[in-house]
């Protein structure tokens, strides 16, 4: 069947990121894109992944993008950054993998907790059914249990949009990833090639004695994904250099592949290069080919892709300026482990012309080597995280940052700690903690166990389960008109998502706050929770309970990191 892409029918809809408007047109049929890895890890199928996304949104199609997990975990929720990365926050509260961060940012689309699955959360569906007496009886098996409620997962909601793009997480040959593979051979024989294409990312390194590139490793990792009953239709190969023409030839042959599918995938500068180098390379052209999709007009995509990605790539190589920002946490010897952050920090660069140039500064080490940093940098950053290690190297910084009158940044517990911080050296109470940290003390910062979340009351109890029990996802903001952050945000009514346990107890300690000169500038809807924290006596001291990280894209840059940015180039020394 062959759909035909229109463009001057129906509805005119505005592109997500606000850069252009385009029209399109409802495909006849949806279709299905999986996104698989082979040879290593980190090789990048989240923004492989993204890049389609977004790719075949500049030519008018409109997509949902969801991935599965192999992990036991029923989320990454409880898992260490060091072991998994960042743990990415849906709009819904949902705890999801990284790569939504980038689906989010190269999209415009906001992903939602059924867009996430686990072999966990699988796994518990189908036990809670068994329990339930759902199966009459039967055995519960991998197949065709597992597998069932895996391709369902896949295909929820795909009608609702043209493309569905589903990533399978991890490395082909994973045992844990067995049943995803015989869940899309599954759909691929149920539903056929017309509905459905396999895009292989694998990687061809180049050996610097032989001087060639090597294809074996793909041919294996190939020939293990067919082993199991599966066959990409696309291989996109991750690679410092172009594939010469005999690398494809020999690709396509022992892969089984067309050769005009065999796409390189090289190294990039920076992740929002990647979107126009796989469309120069033909891959959103190949995967509109497979499933026949006729376009007649390549040149207007050229031309919306060029003025989106091929402006910010212009944006990223060539800024008029460079600011260096400290960045002062515990997970800094993992790079994932901040990748939001990281991001943001870019967007607030792309903001304000200038390149941001991260210095990661581990909170453990001695207060000297941390001085000596933060004494060659613009701006200061304190993250969130867990638990007591690290917190004295975060209080000191927040220290310099306030007493030498150097722009600063809190998120989440950055902003918990700025409290502390102020009532200890500001106040003089030097017992000020958090009961996240400390048995004894002035508990400036507390464990609460219930609030309100839109018309819904929600409660935690100590030491209960740890999972899916914090503050989670979007919660609204009043903030003060007369203050720095309504400067920045433009408006008195904000939404920014959470992830946090322990809140700044202003119920028992509000008169110490208005000593330390500390100003709640935002409090939650209720008017109960501190949501965003300035000082009146600083240019630039802002700190929000929030994760206004999650919500920058490099096309709509987060008002509170270009604000930041811009404060730090002001200072610019």
């Amino acid at each position: 069947m062959v759909s035909k892409i229109c463009l001057e029918t129906i509805d005119a809809i505005s592109h997500n990121f606000g850069c252009l408007v385009f029209v399109r047109s409802r495909l006849t049929m949806s279709y299905l894109i999986f996104v698989t890895g082979g040879v290593m890890s980190s090789l990048g199928k989240g923004i492989a992944a993204s890049s389609i996304g977004a790719l075949l949104q500049a030519r008018g199609f409109s997509i949902r993008m969801k991935k599965l997990d192999p992990y036991i975990n029923v989320d990454p929720g409880t898992m260490s950054p060091f072991k998994h990365g960042e743990v990415f926050v849906m709009e819904d509260g949902c705890e999801a993998d990284l790569d939504f961060g980038h689906y989010e940012r190269f999209t415009g689309i906001t992903c939602l907790a059924s867009d996430s699955m686990t072999t966990g959360r699988i796994y518990e569906t189908v036990l809670n059914k068994e329990r339930r007496g759902d199966y009459l009886g039967s055995d519960i098996q991998v197949i065709p249990h597992i597998t069932t409620e895996i391709k369902d997962f896949i295909t929820a909601g795909s009608n609702d949009v043209d493309f569905t793009i589903c990533e399978i997480g991890g490395t082909v040959g994973d045992i844990e990833g067995l049943p995803y593979i015989e869940a899309l051979r599954q759909l691929s024989i149920e539903l056929g090639k017309a509905k459905t294409i396999c895009v292989h990312l694998t990687f061809i390194p180049f050996v610097k004695t032989a001087g060639e590139l090597k294809t074996k490793p793909t041919q294996y990792s190939v020939k293990l994904l067919q082993s199991m009953g599966g066959q990409p239709d696309i291989l996109l190969c991750r690679s410092e250099f172009e594939l010469t023409d005999d690398v494809k030839s020999k690709l396509s042959m022992f892969c089984n592949i067309k050769k005009n599918n065999v796409i390189t995938a090289l190294d990039a500068d920076s992740i929002y290069l990647i979107p126009e180098q796989h469309h120069v390379a033909g891959l959103d052209r190949q995967i509109c080919a497979h499933f026949g999709i006729q376009q007649d007009c390549e040149s207007d995509v050229n031309g919306i892709i060029s003025t989106t990605w091929g402006s910010l790539q212009r944006s990223i190589v060539s800024p008029k300026s460079l600011v260096k920002i400290a960045a002062v946490g515990k997970y800094t010897k993992l790079k994932d482990a901040y990748i939001s952050l990281t991001q943001a920090l870019i967007h607030g660069g792309i903001a304000n012309d200038s390149t941001v140039e991260i210095d990661w500064i581990d909170s453990e080490k001695p207060f000297e080597q941390i001085s000596d940093t933060l004494d060659k940098v613009s701006g200061i950053l304190v993250p969130g995280g867990f638990s007591s290690r690290g917190i004295d190297g975060k209080l000191f910084a927040i220290q310099y940052a306030r007493e030498k009158n150097i722009p600063f940044l809190g998120i989440c517990l950055g902003m918990q700690l700025a409290v502390i911080e102020a009532c200890r050296n500001v106040v003089g109470i030097k017992t000020a903690t958090s009961r996240e940290f400390d048995d004894d003390g002035t508990f400036v910062i507390d464990f609460m166990g219930k609030w309100t979340s839109g018309s819904i009351t929600e409660t935690r109890i100590k030491g209960g389960n740890k999972g899916g029990t914090m503050r989670l996802g979007s919660q609204r903001c009043r903030v003060s008109p007369d203050s720095l952050a309504y400067r920045i945000y433009g408006t008195s009514d904000i939404s920014e998502r959470h992830r946090h346990r322990y809140e700044i107890n202003i119920a028992e300690h509000r008169e110490m706050f208005d000593k330390a000169g500390i100003v709640f500038s935002g409090m939650s809807y209720d008017g109960t929770l501190p949501e965003i924290l300035e000082r009146k006596d600083h240019n630039f001291f802002v700190a929000t309970q929030a994760h206004p990280e999650f919500k920058s894209t490099p096309f709509a840059p987060h008002p509170l990191f270009a604000a930041f940015v811009r404060a730090a180039l002001s200072l610019k020394r």
